[in-house]
């Protein structure tokens, strides 16, 4: 069975000001801060963020998930792990 991201969704918060989208979130028992760039919910919807920051992050959870698991196996010892595009397949 192929482990996977579990994210706390009463941790996600939409930080306009860094334009990310913030949350914490468990693999293999250990447990990241995550942030997810804007650039990555643009790329995966075709529009900017705006008011809707966490409901596009909704919307392409399982992307987003993906993007997450490619940016730990890059920076796994990071304090706060940034996605960006380069995350996404």
């Amino acid at each position: 069975m192929a482990n996977t991201l579990e994210i706390d969704q009463a941790s996600v918060v939409d930080n306009d000001i860094q334009k990310q989208i913030e949350f914490s979130g468990e693999f293999d028992g250990d447990e990241y801060e995550f942030a997810v760039k804007y650039a990555v919910l643009k790329e995966l919807s075709g529009d900017e963020p705006e008011d809707d920051g966490i409901e596009l992050f909704n919307r392409f959870n399982d992307d987003i998930v993906d993007a997450c698991l490619a940016a730990i196996e890059r920076k796994p010892n990071a304090s706060t792990i940034i996605v960006d595009e380069d995350d996404l397949e």
